[in-house]
């Protein structure tokens, strides 16, 4: 569900994305995305509580959901503050399509690239970004995107995935198929809150570790493949994998003495609140 960003300059490496893949792949989800996405729903839900009753922008604040997928925050951001000029950036067209045929008119849709908005300085007063940026090449490019957006007092909520995510489909799928990459690479702790310092300075980062139990092996790989969030880099297999692989995968998956099997995601909220200039500076 991850990729490894890379530095600027730094070449693309195979088990990379490319952003037409991974527009695409979400757009192609959008019709199962809700119905799997419970990790999302946690994250985010986390993240609401965390704004709270954040007031910046009085009654009507201009409120921006970045990643926004089928619009599932988008409206409840809306529904949390009834007054506020709500819109909703995808990359993918397909999420946005969804999105604004299932939600209420007066939010706005957008599809653009986190790194690179075309909104103007100072414009928003809450950001809200749910599970994207781990999709973005150059997250703290993101970050500072963000902090551009955001006008005095006001704040940025975010979640993304770090190193250790999905580490027990991981390590089945390397005795299963020794060599080849499943599982999309994710960030380390120290890199994020690296990005945060250089982009949001005094914000806040914490983390913990979400952790989803399945009846199988399969039905977490098809909870991966309704969201959207298969193995993206381009060094992946462009044909079906072959059952051998996929049996020898489900049998090297450690399972509970329930016989069911748990999936741990290592989870990264960042919150950072703009503050007001020094007016003695």
């Amino acid at each position: 569900m991850d990729v490894l960003m890379r530095s600027p300059g730094e070449a693309q490496r195979n088990d990379q994305p490319r952003k037409q893949d991974i527009a695409r792949d979400f757009g192609g989800a959008s019709e199962t995305y809700e119905s799997a996405s419970r990790l999302q729903r946690h994250m985010g839900d986390v993240m609401l509580d965390r704004l709270g009753q954040w007031r910046a922008g009085g009654d009507n604040p201009d409120i921006l959901d970045l990643g926004c997928g089928t619009g599932w925050f988008t409206r409840k951001l809306l529904k949390a503050y009834p007054g506020a000029h709500v819109t909703g950036v995808d990359l993918s067209p397909g999420m946005i399509n969804h999105a604004s045929l299932n939600s209420p008119a007066p939010i706005d849709w957008l599809v653009a690239d986190a790194g690179s908005l075309p909104l103007p300085d100072n414009s928003v007063d809450i950001v809200f970004s749910n599970l994207m940026i781990q999709w973005c090449d150059h997250p703290q490019q993101v970050l500072a995107e963000c902090r551009r957006l955001l006008r005095p007092d006001g704040m940025l909520v975010c979640s993304t995935l770090l190193d250790g995510t999905l580490k027990e489909l991981e390590q089945a799928w390397a005795q299963a198929d020794p060599g080849r990459r499943h599982v999309n690479r994710f960030e380390a702790a120290s890199a994020i809150n690296r990005y945060v310092d250089e982009a949001l300075p005094g914000g806040e980062v914490t983390t913990g570790t979400v952790t989803l139990d399945y009846p199988s092996p399969l039905a977490l790989t098809r909870e991966l493949k309704s969201l959207g969030a298969g193995y993206k880099g381009q060094d992946r297999r462009r044909t079906a994998t072959a059952p051998g692989r996929l049996r020898a995968m489900c049998a090297n998956y450690p399972r509970t003495p329930e016989d069911t099997i748990l999936a741990s995601y290592q989870a990264c909220w960042i919150t950072y609140s703009f503050p007001f200039p020094n007016p003695n500076f």
